[in-house]
């Protein structure tokens, strides 16, 4: 490649070859092709002959490389090889391919397969272990010095200064050493598959450090031994060596030296620079001592943090641990101690079954089986005090970031006063400003006038933006007319003296001064403004000034302008001489606002008669003045004399004064008109408007941007300054724009997608309503269907929502243009009162080039070229809307995958290009095509690919990347070239930020509880989880959309998509991974927010689950977190490991705390030693096995990890309002959604690291959540909840029955009831949050349907969902595709279900007490025979129910007679009873399946001895077994009514809070029909009903579905 570089470079300068002194000359190339032929498709087919090795998944990491391994390729001096032009002959390029599926063909016959580089993704969880190593030996460590002090006699703290026990804690450093040697061996044994690809120097520092390793490890105990104990044998003959070092000498000398690393590790720790420049460093010896720390690699060098973001999370790390190691030591270690000596001191000669280690010393299994579930919390308590320090620390710097400041419309009204000002101070450029203030001073000294002119200015910068924020509410459907009128603030206060407020807050001020000046006794002017607030005053001048300055615009005759000039004159001495209240009658000022409201409903009104709309308006002014003049004003008709005897001398004049020349010119201009409302709604607003408006979210979204005002924010730079950015979204096969029929489509109970919405956005639907009235389109008209379906759609998770919110940014760029560029006449007008088609029209085209200057926006529709040409009726409809949104949106682009046919040498081939169209005139027109060298997506996963093709045609500094399901806000869009400010401040480290991260607000958690449960969990992980992580932690990385990139950053360092199949899973958080490696800094701002929705129903959420913690198992395996957690300092890693990764290992740990703590209790119950310790007195006397289970009961349902969700609804919505939300939720069973969601995360992240099977999972984002049939239920939580929680339900249970008789219920509910909790909802939680899942009719149709998708045959091509064989099957497919180390361990945990076999029978009546062997042996003859029968049924069923069924009948004849025998032999002769019949079954049931899982383990080998078809027809026991436990709760309480209405308003709770009646949906059929059929898709386009549809009276008798 140096060659390649160095030709370009003379290509570039004109250089001469060194050799012959000519200059370079480029030779033509054959066609424009030769650079994809010659270097990119060469390298596109190895990675997509890689990738076949993939398997689909299937295969393991290590067989193939990836693109990380392709990419490091060249990161080594070996790509030189390559030569250039490149060399297809060269190593890289020669592939060996993978045999056909139908032959077998040994390796050697195919090549050598190429080694990983660098890295080898290792299914093991050891990766946790290799790639946190500092961490886990820390915690083990400290566990142990714990344990040694806490073994002390005085178990003080203080203990640790006795000669002794510090001799003991020295002990540490040998379990240092050996934990370093296994970290030291996992680096070997783990990379041997890159081996081949490794430099010499880097093997020789892994054969080096595992070297050094082994010898401390030998020294070491050898030290210790010979210097702090009394050495004896053989390690006091390797001792005499060092004579000359006595006592502990040595040893303390040989610690010294073991620790000189960690020394100068914690010198770099804080000296950050240093370790900067160490890195930096070319001097040989700082070379050496890097290379031995580190590996010298491109990537993971130069993250070190500046010494104050060092510093304060160092401090939040040490302040957590000593809590953690408090805690752990007090609660957890220290009460287990005593009463572990005391049990080890116990002689137990008693067992109750045969044991195998009856002298085994101390007792040593009760132990481990006490402490082993106590070691597990040890490690897993460090995750809940991460919850309690981030929610605190988190809060805290909400807080002082001034969140939830304003988060009442109270709020907003008393600190509106201010908003104008922190406006103009973040949203206003402040060279605008400046020229503002430099005018002002030119034109006033007097620094009060100025300051009101400068305030008048602000509030006209505001109104402007303010107003249009308005619009778009009202554009929104969230806000009525007369809403938006009162929230709407005047552009222009030039003609007023007063401040204009908006209407909302002046509201009801004018009826209320009327009535205090009414009621007021006094004389005194002063004493009547006393009682009037600022805004009173402002309101009353307002009116005074506007009702003035309109009568003057009304009137054309000047001598009756006079008339009002006298009156106005006479008004404003009296203020001036404080007598207005002498001077004028208050008690005519109700009569005069009566008057006034009519005048001003006239002029508002829309009348066709000009002479008759005058007449009106003339009769109306005569009233008024008549009113003023006899009626308010002491001595009016003086004023009319004054007039009169001025401007005539005959009486005839006079009577000419009446009002008639009128300027019905000025009531048609819009200005005017706004102001005459205006007027009009400050008289006539007699509520307080305190509910203004009453949607929730246009609250919400008010608040939050009034809030953010004050705000830590840039200041906003000019248009033309600003960054110009791209804003990405990845689009496959979502929902565009609904349709016309999906919108009356009915669903299997009659409830349309329209209806639904009309009743849940019932206020939305009034305000679309009366703004389509407003258009005048007609009932049943093309254009109000149109608007309708848009209306659906953006409410929905659609691309049209998305693409709608995204364009707000151009509208808010040519709005910011204009307001800088077209100066007073749009401050003193009004944007919207520009019209493009006067002089103005140079404003609006210079906004608009510059917007597109500054803004595009790439929807990567990666199938669109396949939906052109389909003819698939959802693909044309996606085509079609994508197109009509291309045409509606002139900044949108598309960019998809095209796929066309070619001849080349007579073959047909496929060739694929990457195209980027626009909307044209009425179709789409092509912009750029690039060829491509295959199909992206079979290279890598879909959606980062799907972004990268397209990322090429995005522009600008930044780029923004917006997901599917997303929405923008007009708002916040104006905050956007504050927020790319951002990517110019640098840090303290003097690096600007490559990733600028931005809060969403989750908008889809309004209806139901599980959305709302799901709504606020990610609610509190966008604002105060990743507000901690980005500061003081440092750790936050990209966790998905709206995060903002560098884009000159990353599209040079790897793109923002990593897309390697199946480890690149989350590819979002692999861009943030990439970013900090490369020496990048992520940021986090919440001053700006962007709309996102989530799945809001059970099924829907937890494949959402399953899809993060599958992402989360493939991270673990991978370069990336092994690189992170190698080169941060140890508390940055500390950091990053809980906030990824170690979450999901965390809640894999609390699960195998609950199987541990339980099979230890097994195992003490059913070997008698709980009774023999319980029986103890000793033990009696100190309740030493209480206090031995106590600690652990406490961290089963891990409630502490909500605490960060209740701090920030306390924050921003007040922490009463916190508290109410979490006593709600608790009562909702929002613990057992998140206990449930536990196991979930739970089984896939421990499947994923074991077997692999990571995928995909597409949740789906429509309206409805249905009604889940139970076999779907039943197939999605089988393995993962069902089968988890039955064995946990039998382990409760023989721990209940097996030790009653000497353990009180008390001490038994104290230790297992939260594992009860557990167990039920890992039972139960899909049926409970199921909608209608206790509606009888459902219920047995669910019933039907199981048996029928339980009784079908499988076979090729079989869906899942259609039959238990076919599901059964694909269940085992991890297995057969797992690595030898899964499938051993997944044999050896099969092995616990024989415990219960061999304990129980023990303890049945039939034994007699017997600890015999030949007990067990016996009990296994039953279970053979038992097998053996069922078997001999299933052949007879097979073979002779056809042809010989008389045969059948007597073989099952001779069965059961043979059964009746043997059981009343048993019975009368060897003591049998019912009592052990069911104790048997609690005993081989667990047998069979562990037979069940080892034989699905080992498949290949049943199948060869063909046994497979029993192997089968077991496991289809099995499930009808657990079926039919899982069922019949169900189907009792869906006997009883009240449970489904119980269970209705658990769902819906926060509709009903809302005023909805769900009623109307969930059993109003006819209602939602009728709806439907008064629409206009009646007329013939709405499509019938569902196949599966009842008739008309059975679905009205039913229960409805559940929906939203």
């Amino acid at each position: 490649m140096y060659k390649m570089a160095h030709e370009v470079h003379g290509i570039l300068f004109s250089n001469v070859h060194p050799v012959s002194g000519e200059t370079y000359e480029t030779a033509a190339p054959d066609n424009d092709e030769v650079f994809l032929k010659n270097v990119i498709t060469p390298i596109y087919q190895v990675l997509r002959k890689e990738a076949r090795r993939n398997k689909g998944g299937k295969a393991s990491h290590s067989k193939w490389r990836n693109y990380d391994d392709l990419n490091e390729y060249f990161w080594s001096d070996k790509c030189f090889k390559l030569n250039w032009p490149m060399d297809p002959r060269a190593d890289f390029f020669i592939h060996s391919e993978l045999p056909p599926a139908n032959e077998r063909s040994s390796q050697g016959t195919i090549g050598k397969r190429k080694p990983k580089t660098n890295f080898v993704e290792v299914r093991t969880f050891w990766h946790l272990f290799r790639s946190f190593d500092r961490m886990w030996i820390f915690f083990i460590l400290a566990l142990q010095a714990m344990i040694i002090i806490a073994w002390s006699p005085s178990g003080s703290m203080t203990a640790f200064f006795d000669e002794d026990v510090f001799k003991s804690v020295l002990s540490i450093f040998v379990t240092s050493a050996f934990l370093n040697l296994l970290q030291a061996s996992l680096d070997i044994i783990l990379s041997l598959n890159a081996w081949r690809s490794l430099k010499v120097t880097q093997i020789l520092r892994y054969l080096l450090k595992f070297v050094v390793a082994a010898a401390w490890a030998v020294v070491l105990p050898i030290g210790y031994s010979s210097s702090v104990l009394n050495p004896t044998g053989v390690v006091k003959f390797f001792s005499t060596w060092s004579m000359d070092w006595q006592n502990q000498s040595f040893y303390t000398y040989a610690v010294a030296i073991y620790l000189i690393p960690n020394v100068l590790a914690a010198l770099l720790f804080v000296l950050p620079p240093l370790r900067r420049t160490m890195e930096r460093s070319n001097w040989r010896i700082v070379t050496l001592i890097m290379w031995w720390a580190q590996p010298k690699l491109y990537v993971g060098r130069g993250m070190h943090e500046d010494m104050f973001s060092l510093l304060k999370y160092t401090l939040f790390w040490v302040l957590l641990i000593i809590c953690k190691l408090a805690f752990s030591y007090y609660v957890e270690i220290l009460p287990l101690v005593q009463p572990t000596k005391i049990i080890m001191e116990l002689h137990v000669n008693n067992y109750q079954w045969h044991e195998f280690f009856p002298q085994l010393p101390h007792n040593i299994g009760v132990v481990i089986a006490i402490w082993a579930p106590i070691l597990l919390v040890y490690f897993l308590d460090a995750q809940i005090w991460y919850a309690i320090f981030a929610t605190l620390v988190g809060g805290i710097q909400g807080a002082f970031s001034h969140l939830g400041e304003i988060r009442t419309l109270g709020m907003l009204r008393s600190r509106f006063e201010s908003v104008p000002s922190a406006f103009s101070r973040h949203l206003v450029p402040s060279s605008h400003e400046n020229a503002t203030r430099k005018h002002l001073d030119g034109q006033l000294q007097d620094e009060q006038h100025q300051d009101e002119l400068l305030e008048r200015n602000n509030i006209a910068n505001f109104s402007h933006v303010w107003n249009e924020f308005i619009h778009s509410l009202r554009a929104e459907d969230l806000i009525s007319n007369h809403e938006k009128d009162l929230l709407l603030v005047p552009y222009s206060s030039s003609d007023i003296s007063v401040v204009q407020w908006p209407p909302f807050l002046l509201a009801s001020k004018i009826p209320i001064a009327l009535d205090m000046a009414k009621d007021f006794k006094g004389k005194e002017d002063a004493e009547l403004y006393r009682k009037m607030d600022e805004y009173m005053q402002s309101a009353v001048t307002e009116c005074y000034e506007a009702l003035r300055d309109m009568i003057k615009d009304l009137l054309e005759d000047d001598e009756e302008k006079m008339i009002i000039n006298q009156i106005c004159d006479q008004v404003d001495y009296s203020i001036e001489q404080h007598s207005f209240l002498n001077d004028f009658r208050m008690s005519g000022l109700p009569m005069l606002s009566e008057y006034l409201e009519r005048f001003l409903k006239v002029l508002l009104g829309d009348y066709e008669e000009k002479d008759f709309y005058k007449s009106q308006i003339i009769n109306a002014l005569q009233s008024i003045i008549e009113i003023i003049t006899q009626d308010v004003m002491l001595r009016g008709h003086e004023v009319l004399e004054r007039v009169h005897s001025d401007t005539s001398r005959d009486q005839r004049n006079t009577k000419e004064l009446s009002f008639r020349k009128i300027n019905l010119s000025i009531t048609v201009n819009k200005y005017w008109r706004e102001k005459v409302l205006r007027l009009y709604l400050l008289l006539t607003t007699k509520e307080s408007a305190i509910n203004v408006p009453s949607n929730l979210d246009a609250r919400r979204r008010i608040t939050f941007f009034a809030n953010s005002l004050f705000m830590n924010m840039p200041r906003a730079p000019k248009v033309r300054d600003m960054f110009s950015f791209s804003v990405l979204t990845p689009y496959y096969k979502e929902d565009v724009l609904y349709s016309d029929d999906e919108l009356h489509k009915e669903n299997e109970d009659g409830i349309t997608i329209l209806f639904y919405l009309k009743t849940i956005y019932r206020d939305e639907w009034k305000n679309f309503e009366e703004r389509v009235n407003d258009l005048k389109f007609k009932q049943f008209s093309k254009e109000r269907m149109e608007l309708t379906r848009q209306w659906v759609s953006y409410r929905g998770q659609t691309l049209a929502r998305t693409v709608r919110g995204m364009m707000y940014y151009r509208q808010v760029i040519e709005l910011q243009c204009l307001l800088e560029f077209a100066g007073d006449d749009v401050f003193l007008n009004g944007f919207r009162t520009l019209e493009p088609e006067q002089d103005q029209k140079a404003y609006f085209d210079h906004a608009q080039a510059l917007a597109d200057l500054k803004f595009t926006y790439v929807v990567s529709c990666q199938v669109y070229g396949a939906q052109k040409k389909s003819t698939e009726p959802r693909d044309r409809s996606c085509y079609n809307n994508i197109l009509n949104l291309m045409l509606t949106n002139q900044s949108l682009r598309v960019a998809y995958i095209d796929e066309r046919e070619t001849t080349v040498n007579g073959k047909s081939q496929k060739e694929y290009y990457s195209v980027l169209v626009k909307g044209g005139d009425k179709y789409d027109e092509e912009i750029y095509r690039i060829k491509l060298p295959g199909p992206p997506t079979d290279i890598g996963e879909g959606k980062p690919e799907n972004q990268n093709h397209a990322i090429i045609f995005t522009r600008g500094e930044a780029l923004q990347t917006i997901d599917m399901n997303q929405d923008n806000y007009f708002e916040e869009a104006f905050k956007m070239r504050n927020v790319l400010e951002e990517l110019k401040k640098s840090h303290r480290r003097k690096q600007n930020p490559t990733i600028l991260g931005l809060r969403e607000h989750i908008f889809t958690g309004s209806v139901s509880s599980l959305a709302w449960f799901m709504s606020n969990q990610e609610t509190s992980f966008v604002t105060i989880g990743q507000r901690i992580l980005a500061s003081p932690l440092r750790v936050r990385f990209h966790y998905g959309h709206p995060d903002i990139f560098d884009r000159i950053f990353h599209i040079t360092r790897g793109g923002i998509s990593k897309a390697s199949k199946i480890i690149n899973l989350s590819e979002d958080i692999f861009a943030g991974y990439n970013t900090t490696l490369r020496g990048g800094y992520v940021t986090h701002h919440e001053y700006i927010q962007v709309g996102k929705g989530r799945d809001v129903g059970m099924n829907q959420i937890s494949s959402f689950e399953a899809k993060v913690a599958n992402g989360n198992g493939e991270q673990t395996l991978s370069r990336d977190v092994y690189r992170l957690g190698r080169r941060f300092d140890f508390y940055r890693m500390l950091s990053f490991y809980f906030t990824t990764v170690g979450f999901y290992f965390s809640s894999m740990v609390t699960v195998l705390t609950v199987y541990l703590f339980l099979y230890g209790r097994l195992y003490m119950v059913m070997s008698g030693l709980e009774r023999e310790i319980l029986m103890d007195p000793s033990i009696n006397e100190t309740n030493a096995l209480e206090q031995a289970l106590a600690p652990q009961s406490i961290f089963q349902l891990g409630l502490l990890l909500v605490l960060p969700m209740v701090m920030e609804i306390g924050l921003e919505k007040g922490f009463r309002t916190a508290l109410g939300d979490f006593v709600i939720m608790q009562l909702q069973l929002a613990s057992v959604f998140f206990t449930f969601q536990l196991g979930t995360k739970a089984h896939y992240y421990g499947r994923t690291i074991l077997h692999g099977g990571s995928k995909y999972r597409a949740t789906g984002r429509g309206f409805v959540v249905f009604h889940a049939k139970f076999a779907e239920n039943y197939r999605l939580y089988s393995r993962s909840h069902f089968v988890k929680g039955l064995e946990l339900f039998i382990l409760l249970v023989v721990y209940a029955v097996y030790g009653k008789s000497y353990r009180s219920s008390s001490l038994y509910l104290f230790v297992t009831l939260s594992m009860w909790f557990l167990v039920g909802s890992w039972l139960f939680a899909p049926f409970v949050f199921n909608p209608s899942g206790f509606d009888w009719q459902k219920t047995v149709d669910d019933w039907t349907d199981w048996k029928r998708w339980m009784g079908n045959r499988g076979g090729i091509g079989i869906a899942p969902d259609k039959s238990w064989e076919s599901w059964w099957s694909g269940e085992q497919e991890h297995l057969k595709h797992t690595n030898i180390r899964g499938w051993l361990l997944e044999i050896i945990l099969a092995f616990r279900f024989f415990i219960y076999q061999y304990g129980i029978v023990y303890h049945l009546d039939i034994a007699h007490h017997s600890k015999d062997l030949l007990v067990y042996g016996l009990s296994w003859i039953v279970m053979l025979a038992t097998l053996l029968v069922l078997k001999m049924v299933s052949m007879g069923r097979r073979k002779f129910r056809t042809d010989f069924q008389l045969m059948f009948r007597i073989l099952k004849a001779l069965l059961f007679l043979g059964f009746v025998s043997v059981m009343t032999v048993l019975f009368v002769v060897c003591g049998l009873t019912i009592q052990d019949l069911f104790a048997g079954i609690l005993a081989f049931m667990p047998t069979g399946w562990a037979l069940l899982l080892i034989g699905q383990a080992c498949r290949s080998l049943f199948v060869l001895i063909g046994s497979w078809d029993s192997i089968k027809e077991l496991a289809r026991a099995y499930e009808y077994i657990m079926g039919l436990l899982l069922f019949m709760p169900i189907a009792i309480l869906s006997w009883f009514p009240f449970v489904l209405e119980f269970q209705t308003r658990l769902l819906f709770n926060q509709a009903f809070s809302r005023g909805l009646q769900i009623s109307m949906i969930l059993a109003g059929k006819k209602e939602g029909a009728d709806t439907a059929r008064k629409e206009p898709a009646d007329a013939g386009n709405k499509d019938g009903a569902d196949a599966g549809n009842k008739d008309g009276a059975d679905a009205g008798r039913r229960r409805q579905d559940t929906i939203f």
